[in-house]
């Protein structure tokens, strides 16, 4: 059984083909997809989707964030996403984290509001200990800097709260930066971008993290694995990620699939209990 922890069922590509979707889900052997949210405006159809996977296979689940490259959006504060969170079938906070990618005339001073965004994210997570979503790009100092500032390492055990965690997804960094995101206790989730030519440094990177701190996704419809790259993504094509994988660890795409799935329920406890309590397999 494959699990996608991160795909984006909402989107106008999937969700007019929501029935062929799960189709080919199931016939792919992938029984779970986590659907990310990335606005407060869009969080009810992520959450609605997440609501019909509850009892059937594939089975769905939500999180509740606004994602650090949307502007012109509902500005998230800590009260908005607790109250989302404790909602059935939510299990983590985001997509959130910082993005410099696209700074055109600005500079990173100019991003604060991002940077205060993710602030709130961290917070949410901890006060609800649910998992965050991380998204990264061209930002990772700042990313893993506010991480350590508001995610409790130093000072938890004062403050009465839990530690951040949670998985930074769609990896795209150095090995150093993934080697900071697991001192801190988080995951790393790989997607297709581990089967496109170009991408040999993180072929390495992938080598080099544990297999029991991996996670695999599409960040469908985005992102679609060799030998559909070019084309709309959706959760059926994480077995290409998987196998990848495999080849990289020297293992087998069973091996993957199940470990992990396994990760994704130690992270993810809230839809590993849900999952328990309905009798499903979580692994």
């Amino acid at each position: 059984m494959f699990t996608d922890s991160h795909c984006h069922l909402d989107f106008p590509e999937l969700q007019a083909q929501y029935p062929e979707i799960l189709a080919a889900m199931r016939a792919a052997g992938v029984l779970r997809a986590l659907c990310i949210c990335t606005t407060l405006e869009g969080f009810e159809a992520v959450h609605r989707l997440a609501l019909l996977g509850a009892d059937t296979a594939p089975r769905l689940w939500a999180t509740v964030g606004v994602h650090p490259d949307n502007e012109g959006v509902r500005e998230p504060t800590v009260a908005d996403l607790l109250e989302r969170a404790r909602l059935p079938r939510v299990v983590g906070i985001g997509e959130t984290g910082l993005d410099y990618y696209r700074l055109g005339d600005r500079t990173v001073h100019d991003m604060a509001w991002q940077r205060e965004r993710f602030r709130i994210h961290i917070q949410a997570a901890r006060q609800t200990d649910l998992p965050l979503i991380i998204h990264t790009r061209s930002a990772s100092d700042d990313t893993l800097a506010i991480l350590r500032e508001e995610g409790g390492f130093a000072h938890s055990s004062t403050e009465g709260l839990p530690q951040a965690r949670g998985v930074f997804h769609c990896f795209t960094e150095t090995r150093a930066v993934a080697r900071a995101a697991l001192d801190l206790g988080f995951y790393i989730s790989f997607s297709g971008i581990l089967t496109f030519k170009n991408a040999a440094d993180l072929r390495e990177v992938a080598r080099y993290v544990p297999l029991d701190r991996c996670l695999i996704e599409t960040d469908s419809p985005y992102l679609a694995p060799v030998p559909h790259r070019g084309k709309t993504n959706t959760p059926a094509y994480v077995p290409y990620v998987a196998a990848q994988l495999a080849e990289l660890k020297g293992s087998s795409v069973d091996t993957v699939a199940e470990a992990t799935s396994a990760n994704f329920d130690r992270l993810f406890t809230r839809a590993a209990e849900s999952a328990s309590t309905t009798g499903t397999q979580s692994a």
